[in-house]
Formats: structure tokens, C-alpha cells, sequence
């Protein structure tokens, strides 16, 4: 047996594991808001933290200069349970399919999260929604869901319907779980359709503007250009006249 075989390798992916595999695979800002949101919820469980070191407070960012709580509270969505393996579930798969729609480049995916985030924490104070974790996730799955009004899906094995359904399923999933109206679930679907109408709906109707989409300066952080090596680029027609014929 060669070495490649005993580390669970399959040619470039030596000592691999599946757990490995999966969390690569992700796209990058999926990836590092699931590991975020995991981490959090360890740190909390194991006592190096508190939820009061997270939240979201207006008067401990802008007075009290606690400005990592502008991100905290999207990752944190409580202490180890069932509950947290939901979101995760939910988070992870969603908000990595539409980060892979929109394209190679993270640029209109996280121009979508800077939106999301900055109406949320906008609207936190005036709904008294400390954690807004809950609320950036339902803006996500109400996104893709509209995006894919015909694809069927399946909850808990029981209940079978399509996409558009998805959001308004888990809300009342919630309502049965904690026995309260999801407010924060209900905010993050009107900011997800916001960003739904003025990007899928309104371009149709006014000439194919876009008015949500990312500024130039925003695409050129994540579209650099590559680095001229002074190598000329291949003629493809010279290549493929001097490639054999393959019969």
C-alpha cells in the first residue's frame, strides 16, 4: 500500500478529511462566517466569553469604542443545542449557494453582506434586536428562495414545497420552537427583499439599472489585476494548428 493510500488520499487531496474537504470547499466569506459562528458558540460554552460581550449596542460602539460588536453580533446564535445546529445547517447551505451564483469573484456577495449588515444594525436599536445573526441568515434564504421559485424542497422529511415557501416555513418553525414571533427572521426577509426587487426586479422595468450592485472601487479590492509577467499570451489559433489531431 503506498503512502498515498494510507493518509486517505485521492491524488492532491493527501490526509483530507471529509470535515476538511467540506469546510474548503466552501466559498471565502461562507467559510469564515461558519467557522466564526462555531467558534463563538465554543468560546461561550466553554466560559471565555459572554453573550454581553457580543451583542449589538449602539452606546457600547459609538461611546464606549466596542467596535467589534459590529460583527459579533452576526455570529453568535447562542450556546451549543439543537437550535444552533440548525442555523448552522441553514447559514452554511444557503448562504453558500448564492455566494456560488453570483460568480468567482466574492465582490457582489459581500457587497450584499455590507447592505445587509448596515440596514440591520440600523434597524436594531428601533426593534430591540440585540443578535442580529438570526436576521442576516433569513435575508439570505429569502434571496436564493425567490431566485428559485421552481426547485422543491423538503423539510424534516415531512412537509414537501418550492423554494419561494422556505423562509416562511422556518418562521413557523421558530414560532413552534421558542413560542414567539421570529421578529428578527421577519426583518431580515423585508431587508431580503429589498435587495431581491431593486437587483432581480427592478433592472427589467427601468432599462437594466442596477442600482445595488457594487461601485467600481468595491470590485477593484476583490477583481485586482493580474501581475504582468512580460510574457506574450498565447496566439490560441497558432496552438491549435501546431496541436496533433486527436482521433
Amino acid at each position: 500500500m503506498d503512502m498515498d493510500n494510507m493518509l486517505g488520499g485521492g491524488g492532491g487531496a493527501i490526509g483530507q478529511f471529509p470535515l476538511e474537504q467540506w469546510f474548503y470547499e466552501m466559498p471565502v466569506c461562507t467559510r469564515w462566517w461558519t467557522a466564526a459562528t462555531v467558534a463563538t458558540s465554543l468560546l461561550v460554552q466553554c466560559q471565555i466569553i459572554t453573550p454581553f460581550q457580543l451583542f449589538y449596542s449602539f452606546r457600547a460602539v459609538f461611546v464606549k469604542n466596542q467596535f467589534w460588536r459590529l460583527l459579533t453580533t452576526f455570529v453568535y446564535f447562542g450556546p451549543l443545542s439543537l437550535d444552533l445546529l440548525f442555523h448552522v445547517f441553514f447559514l452554511q447551505r444557503y448562504s453558500r449557494l448564492l455566494e456560488e451564483s453570483s460568480g468567482r469573484s466574492p465582490a457582489h456577495f459581500s457587497w450584499l453582506l455590507l447592505y445587509a449588515t448596515s440596514i440591520l444594525l440600523c434597524l436594531s436599536p428601533m426593534l430591540s434586536m440585540p443578535f442580529l445573526g438570526s436576521a442576516l441568515s433569513s435575508s439570505l434564504v429569502y434571496i436564493w428562495s425567490r431566485r428559485n421559485p421552481e426547485t422543491r424542497l423538503s423539510f424534516l422529511g415531512l412537509l414537501v414545497f418550492t423554494a419561494p415557501y422556505l423562509p416562511w416555513v422556518l418562521m413557523a418553525f421558530s414560532l413552534v420552537l421558542h413560542g414567539t414571533v421570529p421578529k428578527d427572521e421577519i426583518c431580515g426577509v423585508i431587508v431580503g427583499h429589498v435587495w431581491y426587487f431593486f437587483s432581480d426586479v427592478y433592472p427589467s422595468l427601468h432599462n437594466g439599472q442596477r442600482p445595488l450592485d457594487p461601485p467600481g472601487w468595491w470590485r477593484r479590492i476583490f477583481e485586482a489585476r493580474p501581475v504582468d509577467t512580460g510574457v506574450q499570451p498565447i496566439n490560441n489559433e497558432i496552438a491549435a494548428a501546431a496541436a496533433p489531431e486527436v482521433r
